[in-house]
């Protein structure tokens, strides 16, 4: 498949390569409509208040977000054949025709980002597997940082690596190191993999590395998160966001 790079310089978020809704074959497309928009040559993702908490009857805890994905695809409703199951079992609610906007077996890829996030959200990008074979599900975190785990201004726990979900073949290998990143900055997050090692970077500078990742066809993810059970009780108000100035592969 053709390399990624999308700098979001246009008027719309690119269909060819981006779906705007969040595994919406657990569900549907309407309830899983992402809240987005292209501001200053940049994507960004936010939770305003009011925004629909995410599969409310199979999600436990409560979770909001706003995500982005690169693949789509399930078997049809009523069977267990979708991505990213949250239990097993779990079936499809609405089918979804295959997508594939951008896929990746191995090479580079890097975010450019900034986030503003509280104590009760996250924001994320990763890579997850297409999933026509089921235990083609692992992934690899380029990165993931909790609001709780940030100080501000200074540093944040900046979570990288491998997750087996459900791949027999892995080994999870994810850990989330303390770095000298204030997060409300742009920083650009990559990582390098073959079928050998993945290397995961942060500004440049090697982060993690992570033996035998996947190399099956890999999806981007691209999401920011809020839990409303975390709250504490002043912060309704506030506006998680993602704000994504390029995403490149190579």
């Amino acid at each position: 498949m053709p390399d990624l790079v999308d700098d979001f310089d246009g008027d719309e978020l690119d269909s060819g390569v981006w779906l705007p809704h969040y595994l919406p074959m657990w569900s549907s497309r309407a309830a899983t409509a992402t809240s987005y928009r292209l501001e200053d040559s940049c994507l960004v993702l936010d939770i305003p208040p009011g925004h629909p908490v995410w599969l409310p009857e199979d999600h436990s805890p409560a979770l909001r977000l706003s995500g982005i994905q690169s693949g789509n695809r399930s078997g049809p409703v009523g069977s267990t054949d979708g991505q990213q199951a949250v239990y097993d079992g779990q079936v499809v609610t609405e089918e979804q025709p295959a997508f594939r906007g951008h896929l990746q077996r191995g090479g580079h890829l890097e975010v450019r980002c900034r986030m503003t996030l509280s104590a009760r959200s996250m924001a994320a990008l990763w890579l997850c597997g297409f999933e026509e074979t089921p235990q083609d599900c692992g992934e690899l975190c380029v990165t993931e940082v909790f609001g709780k785990d940030v100080v501000p201004g200074e540093s944040a726990e900046v979570g990288v690596g491998i997750k087996q979900i459900r791949d027999p073949r892995l080994v999870q290998d994810f850990a989330a190191p303390r770095l000298s990143v204030d997060v409300t900055r742009f920083h650009t997050y990559a990582v390098d993999w073959d079928a050998e090692e993945a290397v995961f970077r942060v500004d440049g500078v090697e982060v993690r590395r992570c033996a035998d990742p996947p190399t099956y066809p890999l999806q981007v993810m691209v999401a920011v998160f809020d839990w409303p059970s975390w709250s504490t009780g002043e912060d309704d108000h506030l506006v998680p966001e993602l704000v994504v100035d390029k995403i490149s592969s190579s």
